[in-house]
């Protein structure tokens, strides 16, 4: 309502503000909603500036071709793409896309996207040394593969490789691969989120070595971590942002890759060895 009293619609907004109130919506919303409400949205939805940051997830079964819709946001943005987040439906086609079309891009999500091969993610990565922050959560990427990112993203600070929890009957798979090839390839790394990988406090020891400008850690179930002695005051010392293998993950975005494992399981008895610095239960658990 103007100072006189008179009635605007919303198509008589400023175009700004339109801009500014359409950017909360996500790319998808825009696409099959926003920019059919009426001319002047339309506009605002083909300007460039609406896509300089790109949000697809899809968190549901549609009917429409997400990959080409994909391709057009990438168009509308005219090379100034700078964040884009894609869920379940990213191909090796569409990432290299992405990549030759956006050499600004600063940070890259991918989540679940199981048709992207590892060779198909790093052939596109390697085309974008600008980029800031990788989240590659519950998709393929091999250690060579993650060896060769590290080497291609000298600015990477914040990287995110999420993995499916899955109990076993024995103890867990062992594995120090992935942290040996951040702490050897990653050494700018400010924040790291390790979700249920398979490292060991060697590997954790080697990452704290290699990246000193390390401040948040995440390493919600990563139960082969006993953070106790020498590497629990060590990451008490350098870590601002600490969560630890057995904290809550009722925050972490992705809740249905996690089970929580419950505190008969021998591997919790054993992380939780008699030390003078083992936690209690609702220490270990975190607030739920």
């Amino acid at each position: 309502m103007k100072e006189d009293g008179e009635c605007i619609t919303w198509a008589d907004l400023p175009s700004d503000l339109t801009s500014s109130i359409l950017r909360r919506l996500g790319s998808i919303d825009i696409f099959e909603n926003a920019q059919r409400v009426c001319t002047s949205w339309r506009g605002v939805c083909k300007d460039p500036e609406m896509w300089r940051k790109i949000d697809m997830r899809n968190l549901g079964d549609v009917g429409f071709n997400l990959e080409i819709m994909c391709r057009h946001a990438v168009d509308r943005s005219q090379g100034g793409l700078v964040d884009i987040e894609i869920w379940h439906f990213a191909t090796d086609s569409l990432l290299n896309y992405i990549a030759d079309s956006s050499s600004n891009l600063r940070s890259l999500k991918l989540v679940k996207c199981s048709p992207l091969t590892s060779e198909g993610l790093t052939e596109a990565i390697v085309k974008l040394p600008l980029l800031e922050e990788l989240d590659v959560s519950y998709c393929s990427l091999s250690v060579e593969s993650l060896k060769v990112v590290g080497q291609s993203l000298p600015n990477l600070k914040t990287l995110k490789l999420n993995r499916i929890y899955r109990r076993f009957a024995c103890r867990p798979y062992v594995s120090d691969d992935d942290a040996l090839a951040i702490a050897e390839t990653m050494p700018r790394l400010s924040h790291l989120q390790l979700f249920a990988n398979k490292l060991t406090s060697t590997g954790l020891n080697a990452i704290l070595d290699n990246c000193p400008n390390l401040e948040h850690l995440d390493l919600r179930m990563c139960l082969n971590v006993t953070l106790l002695g020498d590497l629990k005051k060590r990451c008490s010392e350098r870590i601002k942002v600490l969560i630890r293998p057995f904290d809550s993950f009722l925050d972490h975005p992705h809740d249905e890759a996690a089970i929580l494992t419950d505190s008969s399981d021998d591997h919790y008895n054993d992380y939780y060895e008699d030390d003078d610095d083992s936690y209690d239960n609702d220490d270990v658990y975190g607030s739920f």
